[in-house]
């Protein structure tokens, strides 16, 4: 019997290369095959302005940087402590894929090269990367042994979103201590779980209760209050919280996760015109997504009529925030001076490539449809003075190559979670209507 070798060949789909352009090099000393269908794909996704054009793009360079003539024959080093990189060209279809499928379409392809890497390296285990669970089954339905993409992936995902924590049992001194000094040591609480900083959370006694916060700058217990953010007053404990952490200037990233109608962009842009001016701009944007088959480049009109649908609940937002104020108030005509002098602009995301994020309140809305690349691209270009507030439901990913674990949202909920300057807030509760909670919960 032959021995299988420790070192596997993993044969790459286009989804993973458009999901992390750098994929090929988060293998470890394992080689790596690249179907040049793979590549003919690549090239169709080379224009756009869309996240998945740029990776495309991007992966193209990083190949052009090392391919040579080996690519094809002996394969290319990726590195010290990685493998070989290969590109492989489609052959004849084996018997078995053949009898399989009467059409030999891309993903046919891409098996086909799965399967003759497994005739040419029997001592080594062959390994087929999908983000696609359809082409994934077909390739275990043929024996070829198949798994998604991890890298980035987040394991307990349930742990982020929970409901908000109670803790119970603490004795009523406690929690009229807290409620009259407003801020006690985190010694004082005496926790059977200590909380991460920056954490929200309700303390209960028999009698009473109190909303909290484990404020990082201080490591002390702070009493949070009600409190109104541009006339937006917060409905339950989870918006008081929210509102709490988006007006904290030394939490200057936010995460915001929630089902639709619990009020997350409400909130953060209500806060953002709260202290509008504390920053020099307001950002709210949100990535483009088409639905179904209606591609951007294909709807009528020009750009900002193109543009319009997608950026229509953020309006929205901004007419709840107006009729709150009153449609002749101070504050709404404020509001629209902010529009016209572009202190409020609400945008695409990808129109805000290559402008100045200093001093800037920024909210990146359906944010659970970005990619961890994406988030980290965002947040790094974070100039001095700058808060970023990103919201989404991870029930509701638009993108076909992102999941509850692979998206941008919950990677960076889960990466920056207990570091002092961020904060996490999950809503549960809808606040539209009975009707749209109930329809949220049971359809």
């Amino acid at each position: 019997m032959t021995e299988i070798s420790s070192k596997k060949v993993f044969v790459l789909d286009t989804n993973v290369i458009l999901h992390d352009f750098r994929s090929i090099f988060n293998f470890e000393e394992n080689d790596i095959v690249i179907p040049i269908v793979v590549l003919e794909e690549l090239d169709k996704f080379k224009k756009g302005n869309d996240l998945i054009n740029f990776h495309a793009r991007e992966f193209m360079r990083e190949l052009d940087k090392i391919a040579g003539e080996n690519l094809f024959i002996q394969g290319l080093e990726l590195g010290k402590s990685r493998g070989l990189l290969f590109i492989e060209t489609i052959k004849e279809f084996s018997n078995k894929l053949s009898d399989a499928f009467s059409e030999k379409n891309n993903d046919h392809k891409i098996l086909s090269v799965a399967e003759q890497m497994m005739l040419k390296y029997p001592d080594k285990k062959v390994i087929l990367v999908s983000q696609d669970i359809n082409l994934r089954m077909k390739a275990k339905a043929l024996g070829i042994e198949a798994q998604d993409y991890k890298t980035g992936k987040v394991t307990d995902v349930d742990a982020l979103y929970k409901d908000i924590v109670t803790y119970d049992n603490f004795s009523d001194e406690i929690i009229a201590l807290l409620h009259n000094e407003e801020k006690i040591s985190i010694e004082q609480c005496k926790f059977n779980v200590k909380p991460e900083v920056n954490d929200y959370f309700i303390l209960k006694s028999d009698n009473n209760s109190v909303l909290a916060h484990y404020e990082a700058t201080t490591k002390a217990v702070v009493k949070i209050t009600k409190r109104r953010a541009y006339n937006i007053k917060p409905r339950n404990a989870e918006q008081i919280f929210t509102i709490d952490a988006l007006m904290r200037p030394e939490i200057s990233l936010v995460s915001i996760t929630g089902k639709a109608g619990t009020g997350k962009t409400l909130m953060a842009l209500a806060s953002a015109l709260e202290q509008r001016k504390d920053y020099s701009q307001i950002y709210l944007a949100r990535p483009i997504i088409a639905l179904a088959n209606k591609d951007i480049g294909f709807l009528p009109g020009d750009a900002k009529e193109k543009i319009g649908p997608y950026m229509q609940p953020l309006f929205d937002n901004l007419s709840v925030i107006k009729q709150t104020a009153g449609l002749s108030s101070k504050d709404t005509v404020r509001i629209d001076e902010m529009l016209k002098e572009e202190k409020l602009l609400i945008t695409p995301l990808a129109y805000i490539r290559g402008r100045s994020l200093a001093n800037v309140f920024f909210i990146v809305d359906e944010a659970q449809n970005l990619t961890p690349h994406e988030i980290k691209t965002i947040i790094t270009r974070a100039g001095e003075g700058t808060k970023m507030v990103f919201t989404g439901d991870i029930e509701q990913i638009d993108s076909p190559y992102l999941d509850t674990q692979s998206n941008g949202l919950s990677y960076l909920t889960d990466k920056m979670k207990g570091q002092d300057v961020f904060a996490h807030i999950n809503l549960f509760k809808g606040e539209r209507s009975y009707l749209a909670d109930l329809a949220s919960k049971l359809l």
